[in-house]
């Protein structure tokens, strides 16, 4: 737990005439690169036969031109990059997960969690359903399968399950001849619509991946909304909308999404500065310099500066080949891994009193070895600013801070925590500064406040949690065997 975990990104789009989507969505997902770097894939919809594409990897690895030209045209297609907070990471819980049945063929793409997947796995199970993953989206691609062989549309299939999941859940999900887009009535992660030029319809995580294909965003789609994109244009369900206490994560603006983003009609930049500018009100410190840890610290130490008046410097450079993951052959290797990602720019830092900002401290280990390069490179003194809350508790909504056991701040105090990564003071966010990151800054000009999940921070469930940790299937399950017994089999291209 160097880092807390992305989710995962979702895409779908309509198109009112057949055409090369595979490239389209390909395009899309490395815009949502950052949200998953597990796997990927692609589905394509040509007049009701699917075919699809997904593997373990970064985009550009499970994709080349071959396959996608393999993917062929169409007028639908679904595509998702994962990482794993509930599911094994192996091919088999890669996504969009595919299902034929008696009435057609579906692709469903899944960014959150359910806190009810234990149970409903189980009730599958005991009425004969196979699994052939530990992923929680198959919970889900059951549920609307089930419920669509007893109903007239794919629509009434999904609004009929929602009654029965709960959790944070994001989904694209494409029919033979229809793309659904569907957000759990929390809220919980991001999806918005689109409109290309040419009519074509997108639903996607974040905003950034509609610039991506040259979409221009419409609207976020409200907490337990249900959107249907097909040869009538575009309708909604909101039977579900208004039933639950809006609750979007809020290290969304934190951390997951990427600055150039707007989610729920806030900036993501916008709210990183201001995150800066209140750490700069409730921990100030005399100061030459302020830097902050590339990528998402950049912006909160810019807001920092602003507020504080202390210049702004670039002290840290990440090498742009290394992501958010990193694969290391070994603990000894992991030693080196902060220096591998980032340098210091000592000609910024030698000499000075340095104000380093991050976005979190998970186990605190990271955290020291960044504080160490920096004092390496010549800093007199280095206070380490956090632009979230101690991470005080378990999510259970699609990031994998699965237990308190790693987490640093459950265990020691604010000194302690400071001590132990080398920094001569330490000063996190507030929660209640964490709230009103996305608030405009002029009271009417402000977008509307829909509330926000900061439970693992402050412990404040929107929904009730599991009783036997997060995921208690996954407790059953040894990775080894997974590996073994749920490889896919030859479903680089497959057709209903």
């Amino acid at each position: 737990m160097q880092k807390i975990g992305e989710e995962c990104g979702v895409f779908g789009i309509w198109s009112p005439v057949r055409q090369n989507l595979a490239y389209t969505a390909y395009y899309a997902l490395f815009a949502l690169q950052h949200r998953g770097q597990e796997a990927a894939g692609i589905a394509v919809n040509d007049d009701g036969v699917f075919h699809y594409h997904r593997d373990l990897g970064l985009v550009h690895e499970v994709f080349n031109k071959a396959e996608l030209d393999k993917l062929g045209e169409g007028r639908i297609a679904v595509g998702h990059v994962r990482y794993s907070t509930s599911g094994i990471s192996n091919r088999s819980n890669a996504q969009p997960v595919v299902v034929r049945h008696i009435k057609g063929s579906m692709a469903l793409c899944h960014n959150g969690n359910l806190v009810n997947s234990y149970e409903l796995r189980t009730q599958l199970e005991n009425e004969g359903c196979i699994f052939h993953s530990t992923s929680d989206t198959e919970v889900i691609s059951y549920l609307i399968t089930r419920a669509r062989l007893h109903t007239n549309s794919i629509e009434k299939a999904v609004d009929e399950t929602i009654n029965k999941i709960h959790g944070a859940f994001s989904l694209v999900i494409m029919s033979p001849s229809k793309l659904i887009a569907v957000r759990d009535p929390h809220g919980f992660r991001p999806l918005c619509y689109g409109k290309c030029p040419d009519g074509s319809i997108v639903f996607t995580s974040e905003s950034c991946a509609l610039d991506a294909v040259g979409a221009k965003m419409v609207r976020d789609l409200e907490p337990g909304e249900i959107m249907i994109a097909d040869q009538n244009g575009v309708r909604s369900i909101k039977d579900h909308c208004g039933t639950a206490k809006p609750s979007l994560c809020v290290f969304e603006y934190i951390y997951f999404a990427r600055p150039d983003s707007v989610i729920d009609g806030a900036s993501v930049h916008e709210a990183r500065l201001r995150a800066g500018a209140y750490l700069a009100l409730e921990h100030p410190v005399q100061a030459d310099v302020v830097i902050g840890v590339p990528d998402s610290g950049l912006d909160a130490a810019l807001g920092y500066s602003k507020q504080s008046g202390i210049p702004y410097g670039i002290g840290l450079l990440k090498n742009k080949y290394i992501g958010r993951t990193f694969i290391s052959p070994g603990q000894a290797a992991r030693e080196d891994l902060v220096k591998i990602k980032l340098n210091p720019i000592a000609e910024t830092i030698r000499g000075k009193r340095v104000v380093l900002i991050d976005d979190s401290i998970v186990r605190g280990t990271t955290s020291q070895r960044i504080v160490n390069l920096v004092r390496e490179a010549g800093a007199k003194e280095v206070h380490f600013r956090v632009s979230a809350p101690p991470f005080l508790n378990p999510c259970y909504y699609g990031t994998d801070i699965d237990s308190r056991e790693n987490l640093i701040a459950c265990h020691h105090t604010i000194p302690e925590i400071a001590k132990m990564i080398g920094a001569d003071s330490l000063g996190y966010l507030s929660v209640e500064s964490a709230r009103k990151i996305a608030k405009g800054v002029v009271e009417d000009a402000e977008p509307e406040f829909k509330g926000y999940c900061a439970a693992c921070f402050d412990g404040r469930y929107p929904t009730e949690v599991p009783d036997n940790g997060k995921d208690r299937f996954e407790q059953k399950i040894p990775e080894e065997w997974m590996n073994k017994h749920t490889k896919d089999e030859g479903d680089t291209k497959k057709k209903s």
